[in-house]
């Protein structure tokens, strides 16, 4: 199906949304939202309202074990937010080591780690919108 798919990274802190392109080939890093926004909904909203996703990933922060935690519940609760406030469906999404990944891909670019903290929750939800897209292509 044509659109773009959408990538969140939830964090007690931030959250790190990436976006594709109409052809589902392109992962790129959008923005970072602060997570206890009372304007949350709001932004989500001019998010969706611009881009009209026809998927959403979630990254499910497992334990390396494979254990879920707390992170996983708020993650989840999250997730019933997007499909509550957009009746989109969510699709649930490994997220263990997105954010090494994610921070190996900015200090390959160049950028050192102090700087990097302003964008790698985005690239962290890039790793995550990526691995969604190959899920995607293999069902």
């Amino acid at each position: 199906m044509r659109g773009r798919r959408i990538a969140f990274d939830y964090g007690d802190v931030r959250i790190g949304v990436a976006i594709s392109d109409p052809d589902a080939i392109l992962a790129t890093p959008l923005t970072v939202l602060p997570a206890q926004s009372p304007h949350l909904v709001s932004e989500l909203t001019a998010i969706f309202t611009e881009y009209e996703p026809v998927s959403v990933f979630i990254g499910e922060p497992k334990h390396m074990s494979g254990e879920s935690g707390d992170s996983v519940t708020k993650a989840r609760t999250f997730g019933a937010l997007i499909t509550e406030t957009f009746g989109i469906s969510v699709t649930y999404v490994d997220e263990r080591l997105s954010s090494v990944s994610a921070q190996k891909k900015l200090r390959d670019a160049g950028i050192n780690t102090r700087d990097s903290k302003k964008v790698i929750d985005a690239m962290a939800a890039v790793a995550i919108l990526e691995q969604g897209l190959a899920i995607e292509k293999l069902t």
